[in-house]
């Protein structure tokens, strides 16, 4: 094994390198490393130990949101239905001498 005073940097062959990354082992430079959680790793290591690890939803967890859904534009249907209903059973004298229904001369 080379010591790493002749080690180069893994992204940069012509720097010599200053640490050794405790991931993945390869050689940087002092532009390719930084500090993190007072070690020193390269930034392709520095991604993987900062994203979350992915999690799959249970296939339960998407039918609820589904029927959240269905339940959801079923409620709003209702709704209209049961104001158009409410609307119908007006009496039509409730209309009469509206705005709407004068013909734009008076009655006499």
């Amino acid at each position: 094994m080379q010591n790493l005073v002749h080690q180069r940097c893994f992204n940069h062959a012509t720097r010599e390198a200053v640490a050794r990354c405790p991931e993945c082992g390869q050689c940087f430079c002092r532009e390719c490393i930084t500090e993190h959680d007072d070690r020193v790793v390269c930034a392709a290591c520095l991604k993987k130990l900062t994203q979350p690890p992915f999690q799959q939803r249970p296939a339960f967890v998407n039918l609820l949101r589904a029927v959240q859904c269905a339940l959801g534009i079923l409620l709003a249907w209702f709704f209209f239905f049961l104001i158009g209903e409410g609307l119908l059973k007006l009496p039509a004298s409730f209309h009469e001498g509206t705005l709407w229904q004068a013909s734009g001369t008076d009655p006499e």
